[in-house]
């Protein structure tokens, strides 16, 4: 797989929008215990579910730190 440069700008962005995600993560989770609905309760699993495939997703942008 070739190796993608990034400008330290993106970088700095993917890691903004990194740290928001993980935010909304972590809110989700301590949330989710309240909610009710099973419909609603179906949905924000789904949402989390999602949030964590995107911030690893986000987590393999960015280039390794060795």
């Amino acid at each position: 797989m070739a190796e993608n440069k990034l400008a330290i700008h993106e970088i700095l962005e993917i890691h903004e929008i990194l740290t928001m995600k993980q935010t909304g993560l972590v809110r989700g989770h301590v949330s989710e215990p309240l909610i009710k609905d099973e419909k609603l309760q179906k949905i924000a699993q789904n949402h989390l579910s999602h949030a964590e495939q995107v911030i690893k997703e986000l987590k393999e942008l960015l280039p390794n730190r060795q």
